[in-house]
């Protein structure tokens, strides 16, 4: 029982590190990357698409991104969701047939403001991993067929866990702002 408790909870706080890693990955760094892009919603016929599931995307040089749409209909909509995109900033054109979108160059200020912005989103991953500890911690009281002495040992394993999870956010959030920092 107790072992159930502290799987589940692990599996919860993994994915919740690499949620949060993947929110770090759509925070530019001076490259244009179609990670940026792939989750930019766009109002395909009425309902909201991430962007990776209407358009090819390919980086042929590093600050400009070409996106081809599989829809040609559907490529105003495109350009207007990534010049409306925050944080982006991107420089948009249109021929016709694919959008190029150019990501202007950061400067000082606005690095500082990405990492801002990184470092609230590891505050969100971290407390998304205290409510998952939380929550199996009043799992683990829960129990009553198992002894105090047992039920201490699985909430001293589970602050192991909770632990090491908030230590790879941080890890994670230290690259990304050596990262954003880089000139």
């Amino acid at each position: 029982m107790i072992s159930d408790v502290l799987a589940e909870a692990k599996d919860k706080m993994h994915k919740s590190v690499e949620a949060a890693k993947d929110e770090f990955s759509n925070v530019r760094t001076g490259r244009a990357n179609p990670a940026l892009f792939q989750k930019i919603l766009v109002d395909y016929y009425g309902t909201p698409t991430p962007l990776g599931q209407l358009a090819g995307m390919n980086n042929p040089e590093a600050r400009t991104l070409v996106i081809t749409p599989y829809d040609k209909g559907a490529l105003k909509e495109i350009e207007r969701a990534i010049v409306n995109a925050p944080n982006l900033g991107a420089n948009v054109g249109n021929d016709g047939i694919l959008i190029r979108a150019t990501l202007p160059e950061l400067t000082e200020e606005r690095r500082k403001e990405f990492v801002k912005i990184v470092r609230a989103k590891g505050e969100d991953a971290k407390i998304s991993i205290r409510n998952i500890r939380r929550k199996a911690k009043d799992d683990l009281d829960a129990l009553t067929e198992v002894g105090d002495d047992e039920i201490a040992r699985g909430e001293k394993e589970l602050e192991a866990v909770t632990k090491a999870h908030i230590d790879a956010i941080d890890d994670a959030l230290k690259k990304k702002e050596a990262e954003l920092l880089e000139v």
